[in-house]
Parts: structure tokens; sequence; C-alpha cells
């Protein structure tokens, strides 16, 4: 379980085949700030933008970690494939304070960025959303995006396009939110890994159970 409050930004410096065919996945090797992974063990849960994996190997001396990511996971999320920043967050401990929102670490989708513009001192970031998820987002809701807990602004439906997008999305970014998460490196076109709401996606459950 996460929060979507980024501890640190990391950085993809080495991707390894598993093996000779699509079926099979990849090990990156993800180095990070000085110190953080000084209460990290084998076997601990790390979020890379958003997706929830798991540390098989690690150096703390040269702050740099592994993990192995499956093929299917590499279908199911976006830029966990080549080098190049990512938002890092460790697990949820118990007594740690929950300063975003309830985050599984697992993708639900993958959004695709229409513009991302400053707004006064601020960045306006819009995002086209798979439609199969527009019914989980509503104003001042919340989605995480790259692993990011972000208030939604403005929720705008639309026709669903040839790229089964069916909805668009606006947040606002903060200075700080931009200058410490890996969020400054997207730009128009860019694709990110979407989290509904928990909350969200139980009540959907809910309301639909034993319908036809």
């Amino acid at each position: 379980m996460f929060t979507g409050i980024i501890t640190g930004v990391g950085k993809i410096v080495d991707v390894q085949d598993l093996g000779a065919s699509s079926a099979h996945g990849k090990r990156l090797a993800i180095d990070t700030p000085a110190g953080y992974l000084d209460d990290v063990a084998l076997g601990d849960s790390i979020a890379l933008n958003g997706a929830c994996m798991t540390v098989v190997d690690f150096d703390v001396a040269a702050n740099r970690f592994s993990i192995d990511i499956s093929a299917e996971s590499l279908d199911k999320t976006a830029g966990l494939a080549v080098t190049g920043p990512v938002n890092l967050e460790k697990a949820l401990r118990s007594h740690d304070r929950l300063g975003g929102h309830i985050v599984s670490g697992h993708v639900d989708g993958i959004g695709e960025i229409s513009s991302f513009e400053p707004v006064g001192e601020s960045m306006e970031l819009r995002i086209r959303v798979p439609a199969a998820l527009a019914r989980f987002l509503a104003y001042k809701g919340s989605i995480t995006v790259n692993g990011v807990s972000l208030t939604v602004n403005r929720v705008e439906d639309m026709p669903v396009d040839a790229n089964g997008f069916g909805c668009e999305i606006s947040i606002n970014l903060i200075p700080h939110t931009v200058q410490n998460t890996a969020l400054h490196v997207l730009q128009a076109g860019s694709r990110v890994n979407l989290e509904i709401d928990l909350i969200a996606r139980y009540v959907e459950r809910m309301l639909t159970a034993g319908k036809a």
C-alpha cells in the first residue's frame, strides 16, 4: 500500500532482458538518492512511477537496487522499459502519515498527455484518459499519475477516439510538485501510468454487483 507522496526521484540506468522472447520480462537497475536504501531489505516493495515492484537486489553503497518486471506488467504500464527518471515511493508503514490518498500500486490504465503548460506560477497538466476509467473520475477527486497523488480540477467527457480515450482531465501542479517529482519531464504525447481512487473502485462494484 502507498500514499502517492513521492519519497525520492530515481533513475533507471540499465534494462536487461530476462529471456530471448517477448514472453520474458526485464530486470531494471535503478539509481536512488543518497541514503534512500538505508532501511530497505530484499523483498521490500517500492513503487516505480506508480507500479508496485519487488526489490530483488540492492547495493546500499552504490545507492542502487534492481527489480524484475514481467512482460505482462510491461504491457500494462508506461515508461518502465527505458532508462530515465522515475518516481519512487516505499511501501506505507502502519505509523506513517497518509499524506496523499490510499494507493495500491496497481496501474489501472495508461493515459496520454495532451498539454503541459504554465498557468501563473503553476503548471496545468491535461491528460487523455481511457474511456473505461472515465466513470471513476470526479471534480476534486483523487488520481495517481506516475505514482503521484493529485487532485482533479476538471473532467471533460468526449467521444471515444481511435486510441480508446474518452475523457480528458485537468490537474494543477504547484512548483514544489514539479520540482520534487519526475513529472517535470512530461510533455505532450507522453504516456503516463494512471491509478483510480480505491474508494471509487469499491463504490462502482457495490452499485453494479448482481446486475446484468
